[in-house]
């Protein structure tokens, strides 16, 4: 099963009244700018989720720097937007998938699998010409019920516990310099999980910002079994959840998120970690 579609999928089917499109454009350290540039000029339909107001809780002393929101508010904010069990739902964003990707992990995690990726970004989107605009639509609500699915997501003791077992693998998706503990802007220590393995996720796009065809995929995760439980972690676990969807798209099962990621782990002074500096 695929959960991107294509740029000419949607626009083919931009009037169907039971797709929901959904804007998650959102700028690190410029949180107000996703939303400015939605009134801007948008996919037609869709409306705007916010990482840090919609997809995340406010950061506390642990649990990582984008910690899930309570999921059954959350589940009612769906509801708002306009969504139940039977609305197809696209997201998209204008960074390469990694915002998109963290609410199509959220909805999945709620019980919603006929939730998919926009395999381009907004902006290739408009380079094809197809329709923009500044219209907000009118959202009737419906009634989301959420199912979670609770092996969608790992929790720290579970990480702990991981990284004695040989068919529990961790993939770090953050850029090398922050894997290999070379330096650390944003969290306080800098390293990674110990054993993780590396697959910084931005790979999982071409060099256009497209998400790759499965096969390409697949070659991109081929040092990794799909007989493993797999963990995906980043920074904050959002540019995790791509490297999750990537997963799926190259055939892989079973596969979990770490939200927390090394912003969490890294909050416990006791707990382990390596670097590479060499």
């Amino acid at each position: 099963m695929s959960y991107l579609v294509t740029t000419e999928w949607l626009n083919e089917n931009l009037h169907d009244e039971n797709l929901r499109i959904v804007d998650c454009r959102f700028e690190l350290g410029q949180p107000e700018q996703g939303r400015k540039e939605y009134y801007e000029s948008h996919i037609p339909g869709a409306v705007h989720v916010d990482l840090e107001k919609d997809l995340s809780d406010s950061p506390a002393v642990h649990g990582g720097r984008h910690p899930l929101p309570d999921m059954e508010e959350f589940a009612d904010f769906i509801s708002e937007l306009g969504i139940d069990k039977d609305t197809k739902v696209i997201a998209y964003d204008d960074q390469g998938g990694a915002m998109a990707a963290r609410f199509w992990w959220m909805l999945l995690y709620l019980g919603h699998p006929n939730v998919y990726v926009l395999n381009q970004t907004f902006t290739n989107w408009k380079k094809k010409g197809y329709p923009v605009t500044v219209e907000i639509p009118s959202i009737e609500k419906r009634y989301f019920f959420a199912d979670k699915e609770p092996r969608l997501l790992v929790h720290l003791e579970e990480v702990k516990v991981a990284l004695h077992e040989e068919d529990k693998v961790l993939i770090d998706g953050r850029d090398e310099i922050r894997y290999k503990g070379i330096r650390d802007e944003v969290d306080p220590v800098a390293g990674h999980i110990p054993g993780a393995r590396h697959y910084f996720w931005k790979k999982v796009l071409t060099e256009e910002g497209k998400w790759k065809e499965s096969e390409e995929l697949q070659s991109h995760f081929s040092g990794l079994s799909h007989s493993d439980e797999i963990i995906s972690y980043c920074g904050s676990g959002v540019t995790a959840a791509a490297n999750v969807l990537a997963l799926k798209e190259a055939g892989f099962e079973n596969v979990r998120l770490y939200a927390g990621s090394w912003s969490d782990w890294s909050s416990y002074p006791d707990l382990p970690y390596e670097t590479d500096k060499s």
